[in-house]
């Protein structure tokens, strides 16, 4: 992997931490700019690198709007591979409105899908996953523009997917390699069913489609843009190992799940200022927001289908590659 693209270094660009985060920090770096840029397709195709690489990359104060979110959304998809069944997701508990559309989410303190399945008194690390791995083709890029802030609190979190691997053991790396675990969004069924909300069908592919949200996924992926082995399970979602006994995937995913929320070394920290875009890479990250906060919060989420996740026992590991 190049973390120096050609066309993209010609802006200011700082690695956050050493394993994960990426941020522009100049205003000037506009996303809206990118997309009409003669240069424009291998600026977007090197950011979609970027983040791949990276797992999670800042913009400081966008003026990007909605139908471009979109747009950057999916020419980050197309221009890094991925398949063209594959477009914007709808989420199973969006609402269709004229102004925003299905396959926006608003990521709202006030309920919805940023509250859906949130638990009172317990702990913060309950929130950790990758969006939507419910579904059977899951997301690539996720896109997130925060344009409504509390005074304080707040902030999301993110964690290295390719990290979480690379620091596993080698005898634990080969015993998870080729097992498969179930990924499950029930709760969002229970959610539509409380507040009266259609499920939104097809989802962005068309084998995302029906109420059965629950898919089967290996638990390491191999990145199809970095070839880097990843951890793919999920506090939020993922419910059982299926080659394993209950008891023995509970121990395992429990011990999983603390290994991600608990080395705060692969993590990075965000605080949002307003109209801030945060885009990452469902494929090599776990995200979880910071529910520290009483005041309102709000911002507009685009999320983008990808691939089918699959295991290649050819895939690499990113400290090797890197030499860390």
């Amino acid at each position: 992997m190049n973390n120096s693209p050609t066309l993209l270094s010609r802006f200011n660009v700082q690695d956050l931490t050493t394993h994960i985060g990426t941020q522009f920090p100049d205003e000037d770096v506009q996303l809206s700019h990118l997309l009409v840029d003669p240069d424009g397709d291998q600026l977007i195709k090197e950011l979609a690198s970027l983040v791949s690489s990276r797992g999670v990359v800042f913009f400081k104060n966008q003026d990007i709007g909605i139908q471009q979110q979109k747009e950057l959304a999916t020419r980050l998809g197309e221009l890094s591979g991925k398949p063209k069944t594959s477009t914007l997701h709808r989420h199973p508990v969006s609402e269709d409105t004229p102004e925003l559309g299905a396959d926006v989410s608003v990521i709202s303190s006030m309920g919805g899908i940023a509250r859906a399945g949130v638990i009172e008194s317990t702990r913060a690390s309950n929130g950790w996953h990758s969006d939507i791995t419910f579904e059977r083709v899951p997301a690539d890029y996720s896109i997130l523009k925060m344009h409504t802030l509390p005074p304080i609190g707040g902030d999301t979190l993110w964690a290295s997917a390719y990290e979480a691997y690379d620091r596993l053991s080698p005898a634990f790396k080969k015993f998870l390699c080729g097992l498969t675990a179930v990924h499950s969004g029930e709760f969002f069924l229970d959610y539509a069913r409380a507040t009266g909300i259609k499920i939104q069908d097809p989802r962005g592919s068309p084998e995302n489609t029906g109420s059965d949200l629950t898919a089967i996924h290996p638990v390491v992926r191999t990145h199809p843009v970095t070839k880097f082995q990843a951890l793919f399970v999920n506090k939020s979602f993922t419910r059982r190992i299926v080659e394993l006994s209950q008891d023995e995937s509970n121990d395992i995913l429990d011990y999983l799940f603390r290994h991600v929320s608990e080395n705060h070394d692969l993590q990075v920290r965000y605080r949002w200022s307003k109209n801030d875009v945060a885009i990452w890479d469902n494929r090599a990250t776990f995200h979880t927001a910071t529910n520290d906060y009483t005041a309102s919060r709000q911002g507009n989420r685009v999320v983008s289908i990808g691939e089918k996740p699959y295991f290649d026992p050819k895939g690499k590991s990113r400290r090797d590659v890197l030499s860390l």
